[in-house]
């Protein structure tokens, strides 16, 4: 199990959101010293590209703190993709979040979207044919289902449910009816917590969803399989939420 972090991630002053709040990425990434911590470099406007308009990626640029970051968060999820094909699942812990961005336009905090960017610099090395995505945030992850639209072997799932136990059985129903697949990718937002906006799951569910992933990656796919913060807001247990779910996901 490796991790993607940066120090730079903890520069809280590229933007003024939830998901730039001072000390939020000191919390997600405390208790995560066990694993080896790998440190990400940019994502290149040809990466970006991949999915994003050309255009588009122009006009974050001109807002270079925004820009910078964005483009570290986008290169921790390509580096998460990569050491997960070649074997070890990793789990990138960067900000922004990007599973609201779509090809021109970004919401939610997003601003490039670092799962699909992943995902396409893998089928663009011709490493991976199709992927399935699973995003356990608390809300839906639109941008990530525009982009992949066009790559019809690839699916994007939100899992919803009233309930932490019809989430949690809901999500082993569907992975266990999954056919073989290249790669899972993990949009991994921890907002759905108790004590967060979704008010549903709590740290040892985290853990489950960690192991329920992992068992699927290693019947599907020869355990590939990455995962990339999303949103995650109550500082207070955010690192303790993560930590659960890494300790599921590693094995």
């Amino acid at each position: 199990m490796k991790i993607v972090f940066d120090g730079r991630f903890c520069d809280s002053g590229y933007a003024q959101d939830n998901a730039a709040m001072p000390g939020r990425m000191e919390a997600a990434v405390s208790g995560l010293e066990a694993w080896t911590h790998l440190a990400p470099v940019a994502a290149t406007h040809e990466q970006l590209s991949l999915v994003h308009d050309p255009v588009y990626v122009q006009q974050i640029a001109q807002d270079p703190p925004r820009f910078s970051m964005a483009c570290l968060a986008a290169g921790g999820a390509i580096l998460a993709a990569q050491q997960s094909y070649g074997g070890e699942p990793t789990f990138a812990c960067v900000r922004p979040p990007g599973h609201h961005a779509s090809r021109s336009e970004a919401w939610g905090h997003c601003t490039f979207n670092n799962i699909a960017v992943a995902l396409f610099v893998l089928r663009a090395e011709k490493r991976i044919e199709n992927a399935f995505v699973i995003d356990i945030d608390a809300h839906t992850g639109d941008g990530t289902r525009k982009l992949l639209a066009s790559w019809p072997q690839t699916e994007v799932f939100n899992p919803f449910a009233a309930s932490a136990k019809e989430y949690l059985e809901l999500v082993e129903a569907h992975l266990v009816a999954l056919p073989p697949t290249d790669i899972i990718a993990v949009s991994a937002g921890f907002d759905a917590y108790l004590h967060d906006v979704g008010h549903k799951l709590a740290t040892a569910d985290f853990e489950r969803l960690g192991t329920l992933i992992r068992r699927a990656s290693e019947r599907l796919c020869r355990g590939r399989r990455f995962a990339v913060l999303e949103g995650g807001y109550y500082l207070k247990d955010l690192g303790v939420n993560i930590r659960a779910f890494c300790k599921g996901f590693a094995g």
